[in-house]
């Protein structure tokens, strides 16, 4: 089946409106803004489907961000409310308290506290607005687990989770998502490199695996075949013991 991203996004933003008249016919959608394409398209989705006065997005620098004003334009651009949270403070003090308590962190912890730091925020916020939290996260990432647990990988509703990367800038251009935001090289804003740099391959390459199951860089597949496994416990229902079951 050829991708047809007009045909997407229109049912794409007919699944949001009828999910909302379940889910929380009043309701706002509120999501973390970070100016990248996932973000951009799914605020731009959800404006399409609910009204752009039943969009929050909720921008969250860590101290100073260089490029929040990206975040600040995406915004502007579609119209939405929006609220700035800096979690720097709240970020260092955890960090301080918890290194008072168990010692210096690993660096994938101090990596990973911000966006579960970030994901707290959001649903704080969409509790006080009585919102729904859109998780943001595409299917090229949620493939090979590239996400945070608890962090961006929750949320309430996931417009974007069927889609590659690929597919999903497709779908930022029909809703008419000037280029900066479609095509921001994506980065976890923590490490200092891009999210390509960080998996080791391209999302070019990702995306025509999911979808072709063809990939003719051995070593590119053994990763994404790696990661796809080892990360199988993030696509998975947490796992609990039934003692009756057992008995």
């Amino acid at each position: 089946m050829k991708f047809d991203a007009k045909d997407a996004a229109e049912k794409t933003i007919l699944w949001i409106r009828a999910w909302f008249e379940e889910n929380g016919p009043d309701s706002p959608a509120v999501l973390g803004i970070s100016g990248g394409k996932d973000s951009s398209v799914t605020a731009a989705l959800c404006a399409a489907a609910l009204g752009k006065d039943r969009v929050v997005g909720v921008l969250m620098p860590n101290g100073v961000q260089p490029d929040i004003d990206v975040s600040e334009a995406l915004v502007s651009f579609l119209g939405i409310r929006s609220f700035t949270v800096n979690i720097a403070s709240a970020y260092a003090g955890l960090t301080g308290e918890i290194e008072k308590a168990c010692g210096a962190l690993s660096r994938q912890a101090l990596i990973n506290l911000a966006p579960r730091l970030r994901m707290s925020t959001v649903y704080a916020v969409s509790q006080s607005v009585n919102g729904r939290v859109a998780n943001t996260s595409n299917l090229s990432e949620y493939w090979v687990g590239y996400s945070t647990r608890y962090g961006d990988s929750v949320g309430d509703f996931a417009p974007l989770l069927g889609f590659t990367v690929a597919e999903v800038k497709a779908i930022g251009r029909v809703l008419g998502l000037p280029e900066h935001f479609v095509e921001k090289p994506p980065s976890d804003g923590l490490s200092g490199k891009t999210d390509e740099a960080n998996l080791g391959f391209r999302y070019a390459d990702l995306d025509r695996y999911i979808r072709e199951g063809v990939l003719e860089d051995e070593e590119s597949r053994a990763k994404i075949d790696r990661l796809h496994r080892v990360n199988a416990f993030k696509r998975l229902p947490m796992p609990s013991f039934s003692y009756y079951d057992a008995t």
